[in-house]
């Protein structure tokens, strides 16, 4: 079947490229290939099981029309400094215009209109003061927060309007290989229902999300689609009482703080921060599960959770970052008997591990009912540990209260967007006709900087003819 534009990945960059494919009025027939569901069709059985099923062949969270985006809080970072590696690739000055384009586009959909982080309270002098006392830096970013039940009602509306405007949506559908000629790449390869078949057309578009990243640096390999490992995040879900961070998240909402803790230097970050939150799991293909956290619009919790990442860059010999964080992930899943682990800050300290009689006894309360206490320590390597517990001690500099022994540590949080594909500023690749949008592609991370390189890649398509 022949299309002028395949884009495989129903994520954020994949529906922008159509969406301004659509809106710059381009007469292109346009395939949009997923392998999850519809997202009205989407429904995590945790909502009634109160424990993870692990859903096959899929976990519905991750996978589906919108990615992660659906089930994520749905937070858009409105500055360029937020949001991946994007604007060394375009410029700052083009990144932030874009921003600025996509986020009208969020809001013609139903985005909420108000803006977080952006109120001048004096206040964020204070966490400022505090930060660089702590020897951290606060990053300035707005957001605009649609919400977890928000978010699907925004991304139906998107996928309603493609669906109305000619653009061919195929759900169900797993994309096994391109399909190169001549030095081109021509299509892809799909499996639909256990059959395979070729869907041709003159530009493709891969944009498989963080869960689809193992898969592109697979098939980068194969094809000889030039790019090179770049930086994994490995890390944990940290979760502490409203009231130990309520000030903050008022005049912020989400604190972006950035450190590079002795002894080892490394960059450590602070990310995906949920006030009134809750904490959850997400499962990656061989049955890895991660932890993530999100936030409702109006549904809250007692607690605000946020990531802490350490970032992790490696030299030769070594070129498997992915493969790596994997590991660290699936060993802490052996700890967890296939469950996501949770332990006391004050326990770690301590050198022990942490039973469910002392998560019973604590403040805290996990909002992640099926999490395992135990000892995630056994599991995290020794630098990316020692950097986290590094960082949370400078961060009750910023955040008095944040370092208390009954702070919990949930285990992995990990981020798959470490293979970065060589593009030029048009999103060319090596391999002419292809072009790799996304998290997957080793230039975003989130759905703002991802939707922009979708925004981006409709234009260039757009303007080719």
């Amino acid at each position: 079947m022949q299309y002028d534009v395949v884009i495989v990945g129903a994520g954020p960059s994949g529906i922008f490229t159509a969406l301004e494919l659509l809106k710059k009025q381009a007469d292109k027939k346009i395939i949009l290939i997923e392998k999850g569901l519809p997202v009205e069709k989407r429904r995590c059985p945790k909502q009634k099981t109160r424990q993870c099923v692990q859903c096959k062949p899929y976990c519905h969270i991750t996978t589906g029309f919108s990615g992660a985006g659906a089930f994520s809080d749905g937070k858009l970072s409105l500055s360029y400094d937020v949001g991946g590696e994007l604007p060394e690739l375009i410029g700052w000055q083009r990144a932030q215009e874009l921003i600025d384009y996509t986020d009208k586009i969020y809001l013609e959909f139903g985005a909420d209109e108000h803006v977080e982080g952006v109120s001048g309270d004096p206040f964020i002098k204070e966490i400022r003061r505090r930060a660089i006392q702590a020897g951290l830096r606060l990053v300035d970013c707005p957001i605009r927060h649609l919400g977890t039940e928000k978010a699907q009602d925004i991304y139906y509306s998107i996928q309603q309007y493609l669906a109305n405007h000619g653009v061919e949506l195929l759900f169900g559908c797993n994309c096994t290989d391109l399909i190169v000629e001549n030095g081109a790449c021509v299509g892809v390869i799909i499996d639909e229902k256990g059959s395979e078949r070729e869907i041709r057309g003159k530009d493709i578009v891969v944009a498989t999300g963080r869960r689809g990243a193992d898969w592109l640096e697979k098939i980068c390999v194969e094809h000889g689609v030039e790019h090179k490992p770049g930086t994994v995040d490995i890390g944990v879900r940290v979760e502490v009482r409203n009231e130990i961070i309520e000030d903050v998240n008022k005049v912020l909402y989400e604190s972006k703080l950035i450190g590079y803790p002795k002894p080892f230097k490394n960059k450590v970050r602070t990310f995906c921060q949920n006030p009134g939150g809750f904490v959850s799991q997400e499962n990656y293909d061989n049955d890895l599960a991660v932890v993530n956290g999100h936030s409702y619009k109006d549904t809250k919790s007692s607690n605000t959770n946020l990531a802490i990442l350490c970032s992790h860059n490696f030299s030769v010999p070594f070129n498997q970052p992915i493969a790596y964080a994997q590991k660290v992930g699936e060993l802490t899943n052996m700890l967890g008997a296939g469950h996501i682990l949770v332990q006391r800050f004050g326990d770690i300290l301590d050198g022990k591990r942490t039973w469910t009689k002392e998560l019973a006894q604590s403040n805290v309360k996990p909002t992640l009912p099926d999490a395992v206490a135990g000892d995630i320590t056994a599991a995290m390597p020794y630098r990316a540990m020692t950097n986290i517990i590094n960082f949370i001690q400078a961060m009750d500099i910023v955040v008095p209260g944040f370092a208390s022994s009954e702070t919990l540590l949930y285990s992995p949080e990990l981020k798959f967007y470490s293979n970065r594909v060589k593009m030029d500023e048009n999103l060319t690749t090596s391999l002419p006709g292809l072009h790799c949008l996304g998290d997957s592609s080793g230039w975003t991370r989130g759905l703002m900087m991802a939707s922009v390189m979708g925004v981006l890649m409709g234009r260039q398509i757009a303007e080719k003819d």
